[in-house]
Order: C-alpha cells, then sequence, then structure tokens
C-alpha cells in the first residue's frame, strides 16, 4: 500500500513525465504543419502581408539553429523575437516565438534578397504565391554586393574553386585552402549552387547549417540544404535577381499600417517622419494616420514582427517624431 510519502513521490513524478509528454505533443502538432518551405498565397492587391505568428516549446537539447531548422527560419530571426531567451541552451520546455509573418519587400519579382531581414523572397512566374527562406549573408568586411542581378549558372553538386582572396584570408588564421574543392560533405557549397552575373558570387547550399540566418559567408548567399534543393529546381537561368538592404518595411493588410523593424547592418538613423510618410506613399495608394509613439516603440524593440502603427485616411496631417538610432548587428 502507498504511504503518505511514497504518494506524493509518486504524484511529483507523474508531474515531470507529464511535463515532457505535453512538450512532446506539442511539438509533434507544430512539426507536422511547419517542416515544409515557407510558401503563402499573395495578399489581396493593396496588401503587403503573409503568415502568421507561431508558438512553439524548446525540446531537450534544443538551440535556435535545431528549432531555426524545423521552422524555416533564420538563427537572428529567433534571436530578434526572442531577446531574453539563450539561443544556444533555451529551457526546455520555454515558449519559443516563431516569427512567420512577413511584410513582402517592395520589389515582387523573381528573387528579392533582404540583407538586413536574411531572408530571401521569390515570387515564381504564373503562381500566385511566394516563397520565402532564411540566408546567411556576408560577414562583416566581406559584405553581399547589393543591386540588380540574375542567375548567370546553375550546378549541382558544383566544384568551389576557392578565390585567392578567401584562400589568403583563412592563411592568416592557419588554415590552408586547396585552389579547388571537389563535391562531397567537404564541400561549403553543398549540392546545389548558382551563380550570379557578378561571377565570384554564388546563392548555394551549404554543409554547415549554423551559419543560415547570420552573417557567415564571404559575401555569397548561403541556404539549408534542403531550401537550395527546392530553390534550385523552381529557378530558371536569366531569373531575375534584386538584392537590397532594408531593415525597416512599412506595408498594409487592409486599413491598418504595419511595420517590420530588424537590427540593420550598420548603424543608422531611423528615417525621420517626413521621409517615412514619403516612403509610404510611394508604395501605396494609401495615405496614414500614424501613431508615432508605436513607429518609435517598435524601432526600439526590433523584433522582426509586423506591428500596427497606424490606419488608413484621407489626407496626411502634418506629424512629429525623434530621430531613434539603430544598434549594429553583430556578425557571428
Amino acid at each position: 500500500m502507498f504511504t503518505r510519502m511514497s504518494f506524493i513521490a509518486f504524484i511529483e513524478r507523474f508531474k515531470k513525465y507529464f511535463k515532457y509528454l505535453r512538450v512532446g505533443f506539442f511539438f509533434l502538432s507544430n512539426f507536422v504543419s511547419s517542416a515544409t518551405a515557407l510558401t503563402f498565397v499573395l495578399p489581396p492587391k493593396g496588401d503587403d502581408i503573409v503568415g502568421k505568428v507561431q508558438w512553439t516549446q524548446a525540446l531537450p537539447g534544443d538551440t535556435f539553429n535545431t528549432i531555426g531548422r524545423r521552422y524555416d527560419i533564420g538563427y537572428f530571426e529567433l534571436v530578434e523575437a526572442n531577446p531574453m531567451i539563450n539561443p544556444e541552451h533555451p529551457k526546455t520546455g520555454s515558449i519559443i516565438v516563431i516569427p512567420s509573418r512577413f511584410i513582402l519587400p517592395p520589389k515582387r519579382q523573381g528573387l528579392v534578397i533582404n540583407l538586413a531581414e536574411l531572408r530571401i523572397y521569390y515570387y515564381p512566374p504564373h503562381r500566385h504565391v511566394v516563397i520565402t527562406y532564411p540566408v546567411g549573408i556576408g560577414r562583416e568586411g566581406w559584405d553581399t554586393p547589393l543591386g540588380p542581378s540574375w542567375i548567370a549558372e546553375k550546378m549541382r553538386n558544383p566544384i568551389w574553386t576557392v578565390p585567392e582572396s578567401i584562400r589568403k584570408d583563412r592563411a592568416k588564421e592557419g588554415v590552408y585552402l586547396p585552389v579547388k574543392v571537389p563535391p562531397g560533405p567537404d564541400n561549403p557549397l553543398g549540392g546545389y549552387a548558382m551563380r550570379l552575373k557578378q561571377a565570384t558570387y554564388l546563392i548555394h547550399g551549404t554543409n554547415d547549417s549554423q551559419g543560415i540566418g547570420r552573417r557567415s559567408s564571404a559575401g555569397c548567399i548561403r541556404l539549408f540544404p534542403e531550401d537550395i534543393e527546392s530553390l534550385f529546381a523552381e529557378i530558371r537561368r536569366r531569373e531575375k535577381v534584386t538584392i537590397i538592404d532594408l531593415p525597416d518595411k512599412f506595408g498594409w493588410k487592409k486599413n491598418q499600417l504595419f511595420l517590420e523593424a530588424h537590427v540593420p547592418l550598420q548603424r543608422q538613423a531611423l528615417p525621420n517622419p517626413l521621409k517615412i510618410e514619403k516612403l509610404i506613399r510611394a508604395n501605396s495608394t494609401k495615405t496614414a494616420k500614424i501613431q508615432w509613439q508605436s513607429v518609435d516603440r517598435i524601432s526600439l524593440q526590433k523584433n522582426g514582427i509586423p506591428q500596427v502603427i497606424g490606419y488608413a485616411k484621407t489626407t496626411l496631417e502634418p506629424t512629429l517624431s525623434s530621430i531613434t538610432c539603430h544598434k549594429n548587428k553583430k556578425s557571428t
């Protein structure tokens, strides 16, 4: 028969097991719907927002890298959305925000890569959808170039011809790279690569998924292995590519105006109210009554999640706001 002490011990043990069982069920219910690429039907004309914010619970041994790969979210996106969580050792069972709601960048054709967001958007021709993936980009001092480009070449199982600049740079660290690296597990290009018109820059896979969602490359664009395989199958040669650096995105959902703010790659000031209003007018036929306190608050948070900052109106009213300074985004 149970004594009082053994009964209490049994209850405590049951509560512990139930906690892990609950975490497991929570994970499975989210994993089933989130393990594929993020593909969204394009919003109605005049709207700019796709997706929805999700939540999950950290499993034993999880890191932001493992959670990000399950949900196709980059490392730094999770850091921005969960500033109070240790990205390398999130406590088991802790609630993790999955920032899978996005304001689409202004240009919506071909491939659009937003460096500040560490994310790529692809608009397949003849399909009313957008497909988006997290990316790794050029680390500080090895910046990914901005501007228009296109896909010049597609390669399966690419051979990496190591640029002389990279070989010299790694030699300073005592790492001596060969002139060429054949396909295989040691090739940092992974299984697929697409060369841009700027011949030394590629969109490619990786043999180290921890670099996705970070400033981790020598200027190329890196994707998870499963993401580059999917994107490679969709893309044609001569596909247009646009590389932008837009840490603050503004967009509409019906009559609500949203701001999605990210930590910028370099220190910069938030555009003043007149510049913000000009930017909004340039990308929409709507005008907005803006809540400037919300703009300042969201610009300070920089959590990468679209939040309401105003509502549609017929005429613009004069407004004032302080200029808020951004922090630098740290390289990893």
